[in-house]
Protein backbone atom coordinates (compact mmCIF):
# COMPACT_ATOMS: atom_id res chain seq x y z
CA UNK A 1 0.00 0.00 0.00
CA UNK A 2 1.07 3.59 -0.90
CA UNK A 3 1.02 6.16 1.93
CA UNK A 4 0.96 9.95 0.85
CA UNK A 5 2.82 11.87 3.54
CA UNK A 6 0.32 14.90 5.55
CA UNK A 7 2.54 17.38 6.15
CA UNK A 8 -0.06 20.39 6.06
CA UNK A 9 1.51 21.71 2.29
CA UNK A 10 0.32 18.93 0.11
CA UNK A 11 -2.53 18.61 -2.65
CA UNK A 12 -3.46 15.28 -0.96
CA UNK A 13 -6.55 15.14 -2.51
CA UNK A 14 -5.84 15.27 -6.20
CA UNK A 15 -3.01 12.68 -5.73
CA UNK A 16 -5.54 10.45 -3.69
CA UNK A 17 -8.49 10.71 -6.77
CA UNK A 18 -5.47 9.69 -8.87
CA UNK A 19 -4.33 6.68 -7.13
CA UNK A 20 -8.52 6.22 -6.84
CA UNK A 21 -8.77 5.86 -10.37
CA UNK A 22 -5.54 3.98 -10.91
CA UNK A 23 -7.23 0.85 -8.21
CA UNK A 24 -4.04 1.30 -6.84
CA UNK A 25 -4.53 1.09 -2.54
CA UNK A 26 -3.21 4.31 -0.43
CA UNK A 27 -3.71 5.79 2.65
CA UNK A 28 -3.21 9.55 4.12
CA UNK A 29 -0.93 10.10 7.30
CA UNK A 30 1.38 11.84 9.37
CA UNK A 31 2.18 8.99 11.90
CA UNK A 32 5.79 8.29 11.62
CA UNK A 33 5.36 4.32 12.26
CA UNK A 34 2.50 3.50 9.88
CA UNK A 35 4.63 5.96 7.18
CA UNK A 36 7.76 3.45 7.56
CA UNK A 37 5.92 0.54 7.14
CA UNK A 38 4.28 1.50 3.39
CA UNK A 39 5.37 -0.22 0.59
CA UNK A 40 5.89 3.12 -1.19
CA UNK A 41 5.56 6.65 -0.23
CA UNK A 42 4.35 10.03 -2.00
CA UNK A 43 5.21 13.30 -1.06
CA UNK A 44 3.48 16.06 -2.20
CA UNK A 45 3.68 19.42 -2.19
CA UNK A 46 2.27 23.17 -2.78
CA UNK A 47 3.32 26.29 -1.55
CA UNK A 48 6.94 27.64 -0.01
CA UNK A 49 10.36 25.23 0.02
CA UNK A 50 11.36 26.67 3.46
CA UNK A 51 7.90 26.49 5.06
CA UNK A 52 7.66 23.14 3.58
CA UNK A 53 10.92 22.09 5.50
CA UNK A 54 9.73 23.53 8.51
CA UNK A 55 6.68 21.23 8.87
CA UNK A 56 8.70 18.59 7.99
CA UNK A 57 11.19 18.94 10.61
CA UNK A 58 8.74 20.25 13.59
CA UNK A 59 6.80 16.76 12.99
CA UNK A 60 10.03 14.63 12.81
CA UNK A 61 8.82 13.31 9.00
CA UNK A 62 12.10 14.41 7.86
CA UNK A 63 13.70 11.57 9.75
CA UNK A 64 11.03 9.40 8.72
CA UNK A 65 11.29 9.85 4.92
CA UNK A 66 15.26 9.61 5.52
CA UNK A 67 14.69 6.51 6.99
CA UNK A 68 12.20 5.15 4.30
CA UNK A 69 14.52 6.42 1.79
CA UNK A 70 17.45 4.09 2.91
CA UNK A 71 15.51 0.75 2.81
CA UNK A 72 15.12 0.93 -0.69
CA UNK A 73 11.21 1.06 -1.14
CA UNK A 74 10.29 3.45 -3.92
CA UNK A 75 9.67 7.45 -3.01
CA UNK A 76 8.25 9.24 -5.09
CA UNK A 77 7.80 13.20 -4.60
CA UNK A 78 5.29 15.52 -6.82
CA UNK A 79 5.73 19.69 -7.50
CA UNK A 80 7.16 20.91 -4.50
CA UNK A 81 7.58 17.70 -3.06
CA UNK A 82 10.54 16.62 -5.69
CA UNK A 83 12.27 19.94 -4.91
CA UNK A 84 12.35 18.75 -0.87
CA UNK A 85 14.29 15.84 -2.31
CA UNK A 86 17.08 17.85 -3.36
CA UNK A 87 20.08 19.20 -0.80
CA UNK A 88 19.15 22.83 -0.60
CA UNK A 89 16.92 25.92 -2.29
CA UNK A 90 17.82 29.90 -2.55
CA UNK A 91 13.71 30.40 -1.60
CA UNK A 92 13.28 33.04 0.68
CA UNK A 93 16.51 32.56 1.30
CA UNK A 94 18.56 29.38 1.89
CA UNK A 95 17.01 26.45 3.18
CA UNK A 96 18.93 22.78 3.68
CA UNK A 97 16.36 19.85 2.09
CA UNK A 98 16.06 16.13 2.10
CA UNK A 99 19.30 15.71 0.81
CA UNK A 100 18.37 12.13 -1.09
CA UNK A 101 19.51 13.98 -4.79
CA UNK A 102 22.04 15.84 -5.71
CA UNK A 103 21.25 19.82 -6.78
CA UNK A 104 19.65 23.16 -5.75
CA UNK A 105 16.85 24.53 -6.18
CA UNK A 106 17.33 28.22 -7.81
CA UNK A 107 14.32 30.61 -9.46
CA UNK A 108 13.32 30.50 -13.22
CA UNK A 109 14.95 33.45 -15.12
CA UNK A 110 11.98 35.87 -15.71
CA UNK A 111 13.95 36.19 -19.32
CA UNK A 112 16.33 34.18 -21.46
CA UNK A 113 19.56 34.91 -22.59
CA UNK A 114 18.43 37.38 -25.20
CA UNK A 115 16.72 39.64 -23.15
CA UNK A 116 13.31 37.69 -24.19
CA UNK A 117 10.88 38.05 -20.85
CA UNK A 118 8.63 35.15 -19.87
CA UNK A 119 5.89 34.61 -17.49
CA UNK A 120 7.24 33.20 -13.81
CA UNK A 121 5.07 30.63 -12.57
CA UNK A 122 6.00 28.84 -15.42
CA UNK A 123 2.28 27.82 -15.49
CA UNK A 124 0.48 25.43 -17.99
CA UNK A 125 1.48 22.86 -20.85
CA UNK A 126 4.76 22.02 -21.75
CA UNK A 127 6.79 19.45 -23.51
CA UNK A 128 8.35 16.49 -21.70
CA UNK A 129 11.37 15.71 -23.44
CA UNK A 130 13.29 12.06 -22.32
CA UNK A 131 16.67 12.21 -21.63
CA UNK A 132 17.62 8.50 -20.61
CA UNK A 133 15.71 5.71 -20.08
CA UNK A 134 13.99 4.60 -17.48
CA UNK A 135 11.43 2.15 -16.04
CA UNK A 136 8.78 5.23 -15.26
CA UNK A 137 8.93 5.92 -19.26
CA UNK A 138 8.17 2.44 -19.86
CA UNK A 139 5.72 2.56 -23.19
CA UNK A 140 5.53 5.96 -22.97
CA UNK A 141 5.59 8.42 -26.33
CA UNK A 142 6.95 11.99 -25.01
CA UNK A 143 4.06 14.57 -25.19
CA UNK A 144 2.72 17.28 -22.75
CA UNK A 145 2.10 17.85 -18.82
CA UNK A 146 1.43 20.46 -16.57
CA UNK A 147 3.42 22.71 -14.58
CA UNK A 148 2.97 25.07 -11.92
CA UNK A 149 5.73 26.44 -10.57
CA UNK A 150 8.39 29.66 -9.91
CA UNK A 151 11.66 27.46 -8.94
CA UNK A 152 13.59 24.75 -10.41
CA UNK A 153 16.38 22.52 -9.68
CA UNK A 154 19.50 22.88 -11.15
CA UNK A 155 20.85 19.46 -10.49
CA UNK A 156 23.93 18.34 -9.32
CA UNK A 157 24.75 15.58 -11.52
CA UNK A 158 23.14 14.99 -14.91
CA UNK A 159 22.75 11.58 -14.67
CA UNK A 160 19.68 12.39 -12.10
CA UNK A 161 17.48 13.68 -15.01
CA UNK A 162 14.93 11.16 -17.16
CA UNK A 163 13.02 14.15 -18.65
CA UNK A 164 13.11 17.63 -19.05
CA UNK A 165 11.12 20.82 -20.15
CA UNK A 166 12.53 24.09 -21.89
CA UNK A 167 11.48 27.18 -20.37
CA UNK A 168 13.07 30.70 -20.12
CA UNK A 169 16.13 29.39 -21.56
CA UNK A 170 16.81 26.87 -19.45
CA UNK A 171 16.51 23.41 -19.10
CA UNK A 172 14.04 22.15 -16.29
CA UNK A 173 14.37 18.84 -14.95
CA UNK A 174 10.72 17.14 -15.13
CA UNK A 175 11.12 13.79 -14.06
CA UNK A 176 14.21 12.89 -11.70
CA UNK A 177 15.75 9.27 -10.10
CA UNK A 178 18.32 7.48 -8.79
CA UNK A 179 17.70 3.97 -7.23
CA UNK A 180 14.43 4.03 -5.82
CA UNK A 181 13.94 7.95 -5.42
CA UNK A 182 11.42 9.82 -8.00
CA UNK A 183 10.94 12.96 -8.55
CA UNK A 184 7.87 15.00 -11.26
CA UNK A 185 8.03 18.57 -11.21
CA UNK A 186 4.90 18.95 -12.93
CA UNK A 187 1.82 17.57 -11.50
CA UNK A 188 0.85 14.52 -12.89
CA UNK A 189 -2.80 13.93 -11.49
CA UNK A 190 -3.42 16.75 -13.91
CA UNK A 191 -1.03 15.95 -16.77
CA UNK A 192 -4.21 13.82 -18.86
CA UNK A 193 -3.12 10.05 -19.81
CA UNK A 194 0.68 10.69 -19.84
CA UNK A 195 0.78 12.11 -15.97
CA UNK A 196 -1.48 9.05 -15.41
CA UNK A 197 0.63 6.88 -17.17
CA UNK A 198 3.66 8.05 -15.28
CA UNK A 199 2.41 7.68 -12.22
CA UNK A 200 0.84 4.25 -12.88
CA UNK A 201 4.53 3.03 -13.81
CA UNK A 202 5.83 4.34 -10.76
CA UNK A 203 3.06 2.23 -8.80
CA UNK A 204 4.77 -0.46 -10.40
CA UNK A 205 7.73 -0.23 -9.27
CA UNK A 206 5.84 0.01 -5.83
CA UNK A 207 4.27 -3.74 -6.85
CA UNK A 208 7.55 -5.50 -7.51
CA UNK A 209 9.06 -3.86 -4.39
CA UNK A 210 6.10 -5.63 -1.93
CA UNK A 211 7.04 -8.66 -4.28
CA UNK A 212 10.93 -8.85 -2.92
CA UNK A 213 10.61 -8.05 0.24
Amino acid sequence: MIGIVDYGMGNLFSVSKALERLNVPYFISDDQEKLRHADGLILPGVGAYKDAMNLLETTHLKETIGTFASSGKPLLGICLGMQLLFENSEENGSTAGLGLLPGKVVHIPKEDEKGTPYKVPHMGWNLLRYQTSSSLLEGLKEGYVYFVHSYYVREGEKDVVIASADYAGVEIPAVVSRKNIYGMQFHPEKSGDLGMKLLENFTKKVKESEVIS
